[in-house]
Parts: structure tokens; C-alpha cells; sequence
């Protein structure tokens, strides 16, 4: 009867300690899109912005077409991505663009002096801190989310309901040389 008896609490004991992994994993999931849609919120201020952007610099840099076309297609990109991993990719692609945009932007002086321009600047400035806040957020959540999936013994439990290691916001590996090199200061 005793023996039973710590049988039945033994076996309560190990399944009160598989849901509590369960139900952590799903909170840490949850947490990471929680986290993306954080992303997704700022994202979809740079998205509505960068149309502005594009119009305000066309009028001054009508020759400079192609920066341009590359801005608004990977915004069509970023709007059109489904997954959060798509997300990521065009994201990356979106702001490699628009960096190219600040460079062209260098060359034309009345452009940097227009009031319509700065406003627009300054709001994607402000957007793009927002975003890499929220980035590293997302990434603290990926981390969290992965550590406890490649743990023991949670990672048992990951394993059993398809929980996997998730991919971190990061530059990709082309345009990391890019981003390490100190920027250009003209005056």
C-alpha cells in the first residue's frame, strides 16, 4: 500500500515537472512572437514612412532611379514575407537598401537642407533605434526559447512536441563586412 502509494506520487511528481517544461517552452515561444510582432510594429512605421522617403528624394534625385526601384521592391519584399524568417531575410534587405538611400542622399545638399526630408529623417531615425530595440529583445527571447529547447531535460520535451532552435535577427553574412567598417565622415 505505502509503496503504491509513493508509485502514484513519484509518477505525479514527474508529470506536475513534464507540463511545467511544456508549459515554460510555450511561454518562451510565445515570448519570441510576442517579441516579433514588437518588431512588427516598427517595421510596419519604416514601411509606411519609406514611400515619403523615396517621393521626397525622387524630386531631387531623379537619376538615381535604381537606388530607388531597390528601396520600394524590398518594401514590397518585407510586406509580402510570411514567415518570421522571411521577415528576417527582407528585413536585411530593406536596410542594406536604404543605407544605400543615405549615401546617394550625401551628394545632394538642397535635399539634406529640406525641411519635409529632415522631418522624414529624423522619424526614420527614430524608427530605426526603435527597431534595433525591439531586435534585441527578439533576440533575447530567441535565446531564452533556445537554451531552454537544447537543455536538458527540456529538450526532451522540445523534442517530443516539435519545439526547435529558431534563428536569431542577425546581418547576414554579405553585408557583415559592411556594418563592421567604420562609417564615412564628410564635411
Amino acid at each position: 500500500m505505502t509503496s503504491t502509494i509513493i508509485i502514484i506520487a513519484a509518477v505525479v511528481i514527474i508529470a506536475l515537472i513534464l507540463i511545467s517544461m511544456y508549459n515554460n517552452l510555450v511561454k518562451l515561444r510565445n515570448n519570441r512572437e510576442n517579441a516579433f510582432a514588437n518588431i512588427d510594429v516598427q517595421l510596419k512605421q519604416r514601411y509606411d514612412l519609406v514611400p515619403q522617403l523615396v517621393a521626397t528624394v525622387k524630386g531631387y534625385a531623379a537619376h538615381e532611379r535604381e537606388l530607388l526601384e531597390k528601396v520600394t521592391a524590398a518594401r514590397s519584399a518585407c510586406m509580402n514575407a510570411t514567415s518570421i524568417n522571411d521577415r528576417v531575410q527582407a528585413d536585411n534587405a530593406l536596410g542594406a537598401a536604404l543605407s544605400g538611400l543615405r549615401v546617394a542622399v550625401e551628394a545632394y545638399p538642397d535635399l539634406k537642407a529640406n525641411q519635409n526630408f529632415l522631418q522624414l529623417q529624423n522619424e526614420l531615425s527614430d524608427i530605426e533605434n526603435k527597431l534595433a530595440s525591439v531586435r534585441r529583445f527578439f533576440n533575447s527571447a530567441t535565446k531564452e526559447l533556445n537554451t531552454a529547447v537544447q537543455s536538458f531535460p527540456s529538450n526532451i520535451i522540445a523534442g517530443m512536441f516539435g519545439f526547435k532552435k529558431e534563428p536569431m535577427f542577425e546581418i547576414p553574412a554579405s553585408d557583415r563586412a559592411a556594418h563592421e567598417k567604420a562609417p564615412e565622415i564628410n564635411f
